[in-house]
């Protein structure tokens, strides 16, 4: 049997009718940058996280950057996230000229730790972005806490996190802003590339939309120096069909995690993802921890079981951050987690009989 890791093809296939309906109206329109589709899922993904405002850019990588220009992230800023995460996090802070603060994680969640979080503030600290990670959002009650008292906005990271909430609050709607990646294997993927950020501060979101678009405020007058960095039609009309779909394709993930958990309780040397009080985890990634990962994937490929590894080098260890001069055991959890980390096959039609087999294969190369 083959179980493979994401299967695209079979969610168009679920929705092939609205998707083609989609992309025909937008060809039949010629509205392909921008312009009305994007429009209106800019009101319906706010709607989705409840907040007022929603903008559609190129990106998740360009939902973080802009978000931080729009705040006026500059050279000599600190912005605080952490080291367990996707380059991009720590990408869009330095393309401000500003420093990335890497701090370590909660041993459970995965999540930024917020008493790490408090020692690592300084007079220089412009932002803090918590990683909603895996599709469980950070324990953002003490992070807005410590962020209030010391006068530090917070922006959510949550580009893996569609429809996630904490404490009854959907991810997007706690931080003055939130970043959302729509790459194609998300929770709510385009057909491409593109991202959003959501906010309930107007004035960010006016700031937003003039730096996607070259700096216009209206077209060929430029306020500030911008960039291309905005949505088109067609992914804002694949997303308004597949909106109406992720609670379904969240509940479904949800399930099929109970299930593996279910499974693969008692494996020895398994450690299962949890999901923290208070959380609703949407499962974009469904990551076990075991001794001797690489090796254990090699067997389970073998048997045509196919994982992934988010992320087999922390951002401190990365040769493209050696400036920050943070040597191997600095972040002890992020590096056992690098080491540790087997993302098992997840998506909505994922079949209890390819789990099945998933975790059986597991059980036999864990004994």
């Amino acid at each position: 049997m083959d179980v493979p890791f994401l299967d695209l093809k079979a969610q168009y296939q679920s929705i092939h009718t609205e998707l083609d309906a989609a992309i025909r109206e937008v060809m039949e329109s010629s509205a392909f940058a921008g312009g009305p589709f994007v429009e209106r899922f800019e009101t319906e993904f706010a709607r989705f996280c409840g907040c007022h405002h929603a903008v559609g850019v190129g990106s998740g990588t360009d939902a973080l950057w802009l978000t931080l220009l729009a705040l006026g992230i500059d050279q000599g800023d600190e912005v605080i996230t952490v080291a367990n995460t996707f380059i991009a996090t720590a990408e869009a802070i330095s393309f401000c000229g500003a420093r990335p603060i890497l701090v370590d994680v909660d041993q459970s969640t995965y999540t930024m730790d917020p008493d790490q979080l408090e020692k690592s503030i300084t007079d220089r600290t412009r932002a803090i972005i918590p990683v909603h990670l895996f599709g469980q959002m950070a324990d953002m009650g003490p992070i807005m806490e410590i962020a209030r008292s010391r006068g530090v906005p917070v922006i959510e990271d949550a580009c893996q996190a569609h429809g996630a909430e904490y404490q009854g609050r959907r991810a997007g709607s706690i931080g003055l802003a939130a970043a959302f990646s729509f790459y194609p294997g998300k929770n709510l993927g385009a057909c491409g590339e593109a991202g959003a950020i959501v906010t309930n501060d107007s004035e960010i979101a006016k700031k937003v939309r003039i730096l996607r678009d070259h700096g216009q405020e209206k077209k060929y007058v430029h306020a500030v120096v911008g960039w291309n960095a905005r949505m088109d039609g067609i992914q804002g009309a694949i997303l308004s069909a597949k909106l109406k779909h992720i609670e379904e394709w969240n509940e479904r993930r949800r399930r099929n995690a109970r299930k593996y958990s279910e499974l693969l309780t008692g494996v020895p040397g398994v450690i299962l993802p949890t999901e923290a009080d208070g959380n609703r985890h949407v499962y974009h990634v469904y990551a076990i921890r075991v001794q001797g990962r690489d090796s254990l994937m090699t067997r389970l490929r073998e048997e045509g079981v196919n994982c992934a590894i988010h992320y087999p080098v922390p951002i401190h260890l990365q040769k493209a951050y050696d400036n920050l001069r943070l040597q191997k055991g600095s972040l002890p959890i992020s590096e056992r987690c690098a080491e540790e980390f087997l993302s098992l096959p997840m998506f909505p039609e994922l079949t209890q009989t390819g789990m099945e087999y998933v975790s059986d294969a597991i059980r036999r190369n864990c004994n």
